[in-house]
């Protein structure tokens, strides 16, 4: 197997290198047994967990983006919740 060569401004580096400089990088924590139910939902559309997560997110915020409407007062809605 060839190794792949990481370039960046004309200079070899390493992968992680690489990816520091070129994405963002965050956690995300989801319920016991939640993670499983993302995997499987992934796979079973050819997609790996990363992915599928990035795909979900833009949905999301186009949907959000052509409705601001629909998300607006979700604080309000969850502080009404509570009373």
């Amino acid at each position: 197997m060839v190794k792949k060569a990481y370039i960046l401004d004309g200079k070899r580096i390493t992968k992680d290198e690489y990816n520091k400089a070129k994405f963002d990088r965050f956690l995300v924590t989801v319920q016991k047994g939640h993670k499983a139910e993302i995997q499987a939902h992934a796979e079973a559309r050819g997609e790996s967990v990363n992915g599928f997560i990035n795909r979900a997110i833009s949905e999301a915020m186009e949907r959000d983006n052509a409705a601001p409407w629909a998300s607006e007062g979700r604080t309000e809605a969850k502080e009404n919740a509570g009373e």
